[in-house]
């Protein structure tokens, strides 16, 4: 298992902010490389990736604008290219994005994007072809506190305030694992930034950047997939490379469920030691809480622990769409409006089915499933490996852009996939 999707991409975007070549490592051979590769080269950058090596090296001292329209065909549902509009501004003068699309598990609008890049002074009109931003008078440096601590959010300030004139305070930060080593990289392209404790962020502007060498962490969310499809399916699985820094929520969870792990130098064992799953009560939050990104993998695991395991979903508001296959194959999930847990979330007056409640063990048995995201599209894999009979999976696509090489992964677990 490499890098995690959710820096790789990120880190990529970042090294067109240095004026001399960078090299990142650790690179998953996942779709969203493929497609900030093809932006990046878009943009005149020269992106040479070796996947055997997991290297990539991208040299961004010659770039160029691009056209929105090859943006969004390259680009397809990925909201990536919004995160190049601070660093292009910098370096161009001006940047073009294309209307963006993502994963449908909640709200997840770009305003809030185009709100920070216009406080540093970035102007924004709307065009046939998209959106085209200026910066006539430069960039500059912003106080700026977020409502929620979103992940999106606080990268487009990092990207962003590292080379506007000025000092830009952020607060009620996401503080991330990803995040902080996006941090790491642009510290080591000569960024100066500091993160306090209380969730806010200080950085003071430079007038260049330089590249960057650096080495990817783990994808802690994969890993996470790993073992809950372990968990689900009486299995034992080694995920290589994962590391224990990033996981703690993770394995205490895991733990508390009735799953053993061990911690070795090639990464982590997790099994499932027989007998009874324990049903839990359970809510995901930003970071260090339990990760929405983990929730719908354990979802498939505690449909077959034993008694009524609550989770309450307080990140993204939809993310439960995907319970409808499991209940289909013979889960007994109930979702609920009302929060169910110890915090009254920002979803709980809004109508949302941001509860669920599931009873187990029940047995699984075969279906034909359509993927609806990402992660929940793993979780059907899971679900599917668990069931009695063959399933028919369709949309396996989507799961191309964070998991590497899945279908060879699961070939090699024992898995028959076809």
């Amino acid at each position: 298992m490499r890098g995690a999707k959710n820096f790789v991409s990120k880190a990529m975007v970042a090294a067109l902010l240095g004026s001399t070549p960078s090299t990142l490592r650790n690179v998953p051979d996942i779709r969203d490389v493929n497609v900030v590769s093809e932006l990046l080269r878009l943009h005149g950058a020269a992106v040479d990736y070796d996947v055997e090596s997991g290297v990539l090296h991208a040299d961004t001292s010659q770039l160029q604008s691009a056209d929105a329209l090859q943006i969004a065909t390259h680009a397809g549902s990925s909201r990536i290219p919004i995160l190049l509009c601070g660093p292009l501004l910098h370096r161009l003068g001006e940047a073009v994005i294309p209307d963006l699309g993502g994963c449908r598990i909640g709200d997840r609008p770009i305003d809030f994007h185009l709100e920070i890049l216009r406080k540093f002074g970035a102007q924004v009109q709307q065009a046939g072809d998209g959106l085209h931003l200026t910066a006539p008078d430069g960039l500059h440096g912003i106080k700026h506190t977020l409502d929620y601590p979103s992940v999106g959010a606080t990268e487009q300030l990092l990207l962003t305030a590292v080379l506007a004139q000025g000092i830009t305070r952020l607060d009620n930060a996401a503080v991330e694992p990803e995040i902080k080593d996006l941090i790491d990289t642009l510290q080591k392209m000569g960024a100066i930034i500091s993160v306090d404790t209380d969730r806010s962020i200080t950085i003071e502007g430079v007038e260049r950047l330089g590249g960057y060498d650096h080495t990817s962490l783990a994808d802690r969310i994969e890993v996470g997939s790993w073992a809950s499809a372990a968990l689900a399916t009486g299995g034992d699985i080694l995920v290589h490379g994962a590391q224990q820094r990033t996981m703690g929520m993770f394995l205490n969870v895991f733990r508390k469920v009735g799953g053993e792990f061990e911690v070795t130098q090639q990464g982590i064992r997790f099994w499932h030691p027989g007998g009874d799953l324990n049903s839990i009560p359970l809510q995901t939050d930003v970071h260090p809480a339990f990760m929405t990104d983990w929730q719908q993998p354990l979802v498939v695991a505690l449909t077959q622990a034993k008694g009524l395991s609550i989770v309450h979903e307080t990140v993204y508001e939809n993310r439960f769409g995907f319970t409808e296959a499991l209940v289909k194959m013979g889960a007994h999930v109930q979702l609920y409006r009302e929060c169910l847990g110890d915090n009254q979330c920002r979803f709980g007056q809004r109508n949302f089915l941001h509860s669920a409640v599931i009873s187990g063990p029940t047995p699984l048995k075969a279906a034909d499933i359509e993927v609806p995201d990402l992660r929940g599209g793993f979780s059907h894999l899971i679900a599917a490996l668990a069931a009695e009979g063959t399933s028919t999976v369709s949309g396996i696509g989507i799961i191309d852009r964070g998991y590497e090489s899945f279908r060879d992964k699961l070939a090699a677990l024992g898995a028959a996939v076809e």
